[in-house]
C-alpha cells in the first residue's frame, strides 16, 4: 500500500445564500475528488457571512441540520474523507464553531468545537470578539484513515497556541488542520509563520485552510490556503481568489524527518509536560 494520502485543501468564496454556499462546496467537493483526492477539507465558516451578528441566523443543529446532511451525502457519493470546515452550531441555548468529520460511507464520524475564541482588539485596525456569540470547546478530537494515518483537528486561533498542537502530537497525529480565516491585519505577518511553525514544532503536516477573500464581504478574509511538509517547507498554496490545492501526506518523509532530528522523543518531560486531563476525556 502506498505510504501517501491525497488531500484537497478548498478555499471556498461564500456568499450570504446558505443554500447557494451549500451547493457551490459539494461541487468543489466532487471536483476534488475526480481529482483523486481522498481527504478534502473546506474552509472556516463557509456556509455564512463571518461575523458575530450571522452565527445566531445562520446556526444548525448537529447532525440533523441541512448543511451536515449535505455533506454526508456528498462524502458517500465521492468515497472521501470530509472535513466540513466550521460552520455555526446550535446546541440548546449555546453556539460553537464546530467542524464536522465524515467517512466515505458518509458516517460522521465527530465534531470539533472551537477552544480558543478569537477575541482581539487591535486599534484602528481590526476588533472582534467571537465570545459575544460563542461558547469554546472542550474537547480535542482525531480521526484515522486506513489505520495508518491520523488526523488532529484545530480551528483559525487555535493556530496561536502551541500546546494544543503538542497534545495533538502526543496522540500521534501526522496531519493537523487548521480550517481558519485569518484577518488581512494579522494573516500577512502571521499566517505562513504559525503554520509552519506548528508543522515543525511536532514534525507533522500541517494546512491552513482559508475562505477565498471577499472584498464585499464585513470580514475580509487574507486567504492564502497553505500545506506545509514536517520539515516546514510549504508544499502548496494559494493567493486569495477561489481555488483547490493539493498534496501528498507521505507517511515515509515524515518517518524518516522524525528519524532525522529526533527531538520530539529528547522532550526534557521530567523538567516541562502538559496537563492533558480534559483532552483525554
Amino acid at each position: 500500500m502506498t505510504s501517501k494520502l491525497k488531500i484537497a485543501l478548498i478555499q471556498f468564496l461564500g456568499s450570504s445564500s446558505k443554500q447557494q454556499n451549500i451547493t457551490r462546496a459539494c461541487e468543489l467537493i466532487r471536483q476534488a475528488a475526480s481529482n483523486g483526492a481522498r481527504l478534502i477539507v473546506l474552509p472556516e465558516i463557509w456556509n455564512s457571512p463571518y461575523g458575530v451578528k450571522y452565527f445566531s441566523q445562520y446556526a444548525e443543529t448537529i447532525p440533523s441540520g441541512e448543511t451536515v446532511q449535505a455533506l454526508s451525502t456528498c462524502a458517500r457519493q465521492s468515497n472521501i474523507y470530509l472535513v466540513g470546515g466550521s460552520i455555526p452550531e446550535r446546541d440548546g441555548d449555546k453556539l460553537y464553531n464546530t467542524s464536522t468529520v465524515f467517512d466515505p460511507n458518509g458516517k460522521l464520524l465527530g465534531i470539533y468545537r472551537k477552544i480558543h475564541l478569537f477575541d482581539i482588539d487591535i486599534p484602528g485596525k481590526i476588533t472582534f470578539k467571537e465570545s459575544d456569540a460563542l461558547s469554546p470547546g472542550q474537547q480535542l478530537f482525531t480521526f484515522d484513515i486506513d489505520e495508518k494515518y491520523r488526523v488532529g483537528l484545530g480551528i483559525c486561533y487555535d493556530l496561536r497556541f502551541p500546546s494544543l498542537a503538542t497534545l495533538y502530537s502526543q496522540r500521534q497525529c501526522h496531519v493537523l488542520l487548521y480550517p481558519g480565516a485569518f484577518n488581512t491585519t494579522t494573516g500577512p505577518p502571521h499566517w505562513e509563520l504559525l503554520l509552519r511553525s506548528r508543522a515543525l514544532d511536532n514534525q507533522m503536516y500541517v494546512a491552513g485552510i482559508s475562505p477565498a477573500h471577499d472584498e464585499q464581504a464585513d470580514y475580509k478574509s487574507w486567504a492564502h490556503t497553505t500545506l506545509v511538509d514536517p520539515w516546514g517547507t510549504v508544499m502548496s498554496k494559494c493567493e486569495m481568489n477561489e481555488e483547490i490545492i493539493y498534496g501528498d501526506i507521505d507517511i515515509e518523509h515524515l518517518n524518516a524527518i522524525r528519524k532525522q532530528l529526533p527531538y520530539l522523543s529528547q522532550q526534557r518531560n521530567d523538567m516541562y509536560t502538559l496537563n492533558k486531563k480534559k483532552a483525554e476525556k
